[in-house]
């Protein structure tokens, strides 16, 4: 299994982004909601954190719906 890598909340928008999702709405700043462009179901929270711990990346990949391979593919 690879490595987690070290990425920051806006890092990882900017990634499920490229994979179809946009931005709906932040929490203050703290938060950041996206959803998928045609899967209007899948709903992803990510923090706007400066590095996001390797627990959260990996809950963050569960809800999206993607692999670590796939996320490195857009990095």
């Amino acid at each position: 299994m690879s490595r987690m890598p070290q990425l920051s909340g806006q890092e990882v928008v900017k990634a499920l982004c490229k994979l179809g999702f946009m931005v709906h709405h932040h929490y203050r700043s703290s938060h950041i909601v996206l959803r998928h462009e045609t899967l209007v179901e899948r709903r992803v929270t990510v923090p706007s954190h400066r590095v996001i711990k390797k627990g959260t990346l990996k809950s963050i990949l569960r809800q999206a719906g993607i692999t670590l391979e796939e996320l490195r593919t857009v990095l």
